[in-house]
Parts: C-alpha cells; sequence; structure tokens
C-alpha cells in the first residue's frame, strides 16, 4: 500500500516524537556528512540546536582523528551496523572525560546515509563511583567508632593532668600546659566531627520541596559567607516532592554552597548557580535493602571559581582530602554519606571557571496504599 503525501507527514512527525522520546542522542548523517537530522537529547549533547547542527558536517563537532569518524566510513562501506564501547569524544565543545558507547547503522532507504546513537558512559560511571563513596564512608564509620573510644578517654587524661601542672607551672610553663589543652580540645573537636560518620540510625525521610530547601540555604549563604557572590536560580517549579530528610538536604547544599563560595574567593565577576531538573531513567540499589528506586530529579550547584584540580577529582568524596589548608576533609565526604543513604548519587564535573556539583535523588510518589517509592513521582 502507497502512503498519501498527508500520511506520509504524519508518519515523520511520528518518527521525530518517537525518537525524541528516546533518552539517548540520535543523529543521522548524509552522504557528504552533514548532520541532517538531531533528536532532542542530541541537541544536549552538542549543545546546538538541530537548526545550527544541520549547517555542520560531524567532522567539525567530534575531536579530529575521532574513532567515530572512522566507524561512519566503515559503515557506508560494508553497509552493515557496528557497536563500538567506551570511545573517547572529549572536547571542549562537548566537555572534559566524555565517553561513550556507539552504535553506528546504514539508512538503506538512504543511500550513502548513517544513524548514530550515543550512549554516555558517565552515569553508568558515577554509580561505580558512588558505590566507591558508599565504601569510603562505612571505613570512616568504623575510624569514627574507634577513635571516640580509643582516643577521647586518654586525652581527657591529658587535658585534666595539663590542668593541674598549670595551678603551680611558672609563667613560662604556663603557656606550655595552655599549648597542651588547646591541642587536646581540638583533637577532641574533630573527633566529635567524625563521629557524625557513625551514626547509623534510620533516616527519617518525607515528601520535602526542594525549591524552599534551596532558598533557605541560600539565605543563609547570603547572610553570611557568600554576602558578596551573586547567587542566581535555574529552577525547574513542575518538581514533584523529594523523598528525604529536610534538615540533612540543608546540610548537603549548606556544605556544596560553602565550597563554592570558597572556590570563587573574593573575585568579584564571580557566581553561583542553583538549578533543579527533572532527568528520569536512572535506577539504582537503596543501601541495606533489596529495593531499586529511580533517581528522576537533578539538583545541582555551579560555580565559576578556580575548579577542582584533576588529580583530586577522583577522590574529591573520599575522607580527609582536601586542598583548604585549614581544611578536615570531611566536609564531602559527609555529603556523599548523607546523599548514598537517601539512595542518591552525588558527582563532580570541573573545568577551570565552571565547576559542577550534580546531585541525583529518589522522587516521593504517594498512592491510595500511602507512599510507594518506585521513585518516579508525579510532576504537579
Amino acid at each position: 500500500m502507497t502512503a498519501t503525501a498527508g500520511q506520509g507527514t504524519e508518519m515523520a512527525d511520528a518518527a521525530q516524537i518517537v525518537l525524541n522520546t528516546i533518552r539517548r542522542p540520535v543523529i543521522m548523517l548524509s552522504e557528504e556528512g552533514f548532520i541532517t537530522f538531531a533528536n532532542a537529547d542530541a541537541e544536549d549533547f552538542f549543545r546546538s540546536s538541530a537548526t545550527m547542527l544541520a549547517r555542520n558536517t560531524l567532522s567539525k563537532l567530534i575531536p579530529f582523528g575521532s574513532p567515530l569518524l572512522t566507524l561512519v566510513a566503515q559503515v557506508r562501506e560494508r553497509r552493515a551496523p557496528v557497536n563500538e564501547y567506551r570511545v573517547d569524544v572529549s572536547s571542549p565543545r562537548l566537555g572534559i572525560e566524555k565517553v561513550v558507547d556507539l552504535y553506528v547503522a546504514p539508512v538503506p532507504e538512504f543511500p550513502g546515509s548513517v544513524v548514530v546513537m550515543f550512549q554516555e558512559r558517565s552515569m553508568a560511571d558515577k554509580i561505580d563511583r558512588q558505590m566507591t563513596h558508599r565504601g569510603a564512608a562505612r571505613s570512616v564509620t568504623g575510624l569514627a567508632a574507634m577513635l571516640a573510644h580509643e582516643i577521647k578517654n586518654p586525652l581527657s587524661g591529658i587535658r585534666g593532668a595539663a590542668q593541674l601542672l598549670e595551678l603551680s607551672a611558672s609563667d613560662e610553663d604556663r603557656a606550655l600546659t595552655r599549648l597542651i589543652t588547646d591541642e587536646t580540645d581540638r583533637i577532641v573537636s574533630l573527633v566529635d566531627r567524625m563521629e557524625v560518620f557513625s551514626d547509623e540510625r534510620p533516616i527519617d525521610r518525607y515528601p520535602v520541596n526542594i525549591h524552599v530547601v534551596l532558598d533557605h540555604v541560600k539565605a543563609i549563604a547570603k547572610n553570611g559567607f557568600a554576602k558578596k557572590i551573586k547567587i542566581l536560580e535555574d529552577y525547574d517549579p513542575s518538581l514533584p516532592p523529594v523523598f528525604a530528610n529536610r534538615d540533612q538536604l540543608i546540610q548537603v547544599f549548606l556544605n556544596l554552597i560553602k565550597n563554592a563560595a570558597e572556590a570563587i574567593g573574593s573575585d568579584p565577576q564571580g557566581e553561583i548557580v542553583l538549578s533543579t531538573a527533572f532527568r528520569p531513567g536512572i535506577r539504582v540499589s537503596v543501601p541495606g535493602t533489596q529495593d531499586r528506586v529511580s533517581l528522576p530529579l537533578e539538583f545541582c550547584v555551579r560555580d565559576n571559581g578556580s575548579g577542582v584540580s584533576e588529580d583530586i577529582l577522583p577522590i574529591l568524596f573520599d575522607p580527609f582530602i582536601t586542598t583548604k589548608p585549614n581544611g578536615s576533609g570531611l566536609g564531602l565526604a559527609l555529603v556523599a554519606k548523607i546523599v548514598g543513604e537517601h539512595g542518591g548519587i552525588i558527582e563532580c564535573d570541573s573545568t577551570p571557571r565552571a565547576t559542577t556539583f550534580r546531585v541525583l535523588m529518589p522522587a516521593w510518589k504517594e498512592t491510595a496504599l500511602g507512599a510507594d517509592q518506585d521513585g518516579e513521582g508525579d510532576r504537579k
């Protein structure tokens, strides 16, 4: 049966809709290498509209000598599809450490044309790294419990002895006893901070409006450590509530915004952007259970500060990792612990003048039978 012109248009529109619903970047290349089609995710991937992409060949959008160009040539020559895994397409345009799996196939109806589908490896790698973050947090939990038991009691005795010595010491020696007391107090304070990691009580979670949390944290920051820094908002008002503990979310984002402010320092052009978005499709296990939840809610803290060095980035959420002269390296480790205990993922992408901390969290879904946390949530 031959389709009419009207039916052909409807089929083309339907194909466009279907391809836009696929949560993978998909493009079609002409025989000359021009991008004749790009779905919505491809526009995001290449950071350009389909109209602008159509004016370029693929070779102008990806790094010189990329294996993708070779794959496209192979598919044209053999007229058979090819899969390739972990292909590096990193560039200033696409992003640092951009690694993808590729599916390249010919289009028989359009001789010389090929379709390319990208699957970013970043999310799978994020999940792997998040498991590492949770393991690191568990190791700190054991260390904190040991320190609290084995160190705080002897320190109390040392401090008491120093105070007794101070009563009969000369003025010169009294300075030394005060030094002992002050340093003992400092160690106890550090151990107290680490004891937070040993708190294994179940989290009291309920539906939380993330925008109320971010507004609260922003108010704290603007009245304190970020007085002179511009803080912008890019919110999706249709987000469902996040399934979380409000106080712990405040702790997470207060830490992230404070880090951003410290990275900016006194730069008069410095700014922090708080953003929220709906990103369905990622499912991970909840620690301590057999459940799997999706993480459709994305919350980002972006800054244009000095950035994170490449050697620190892979271990940024490990305990005792810090670049601050007086930092303890526990702030981001605690953030990773809290996010992990909520079943979420936290990741950092950083280049000079562009650092993004991205948190993926489960949504709240209320059913007639009560709370059903499969994580998708209704967009209200």
